[in-house]
């Protein structure tokens, strides 16, 4: 049976209960759990995270936030896995993705500044061998993240028009 049902909820909110992904799926909780526990044990399912908006939160200490571009030039002995193994060594990079386009990776990076941003792409990931070049972003600004919506949905800039 093809979990992509349970998958696709647990991915919309990781909160259902088994009580309710069975309701939703037409099929038992005893079946829904063992489904969950096999997609975990096979390692389809990662873990469960909350989706954050860190502006919101008051005493937040500014975390900086950071998309880096990186090109990679590789030899006979080198994948794109072994670079991605060794980025992704580093605690401070969140995400890491194997893109198309312009460049070959995009790091996700969160530090205290942007210094400490800048200070890691400098002195961790350009020297990496492979590494023939990296842009950093930083993102100012998060609007969607996960399929979740950071506004508050109330906006309407629109100007009301009367007869």
């Amino acid at each position: 049976m093809d979990d992509r049902d349970i998958l696709e909820l647990l991915s919309e909110d990781a909160r259902h209960s088994t009580a309710d992904i069975a309701r939703l799926t037409d099929r038992s909780e005893a079946a829904v759990e063992e489904a969950i526990a096999d997609l975990e044990d096979r390692g389809v399912i990662r873990g469960y995270t909350a989706v954050v908006d860190w502006d919101a939160v008051v005493d937040d200490d500014e975390r900086v936030r950071a998309h880096v571009e990186c090109n990679v030039t590789l030899d006979r002995e080198t994948s794109y896995r072994d670079v991605a193994r060794r980025l992704a060594g580093f605690p401070e990079v969140e995400g890491l993705r194997l893109v198309s386009g312009d460049y070959d990776f995009a790091l996700e990076v969160e530090r205290d500044s942007m210094r400490e941003v800048s200070r890691f792409v400098s002195d961790k990931v350009a020297p990496l061998p492979e590494i023939t070049q990296t842009v950093t972003h930083y993102i100012m600004e998060t609007y969607k993240q996960s399929g979740h919506r950071f506004d508050d949905g109330d906006d309407d800039d629109r100007l009301s028009v009367t007869p």
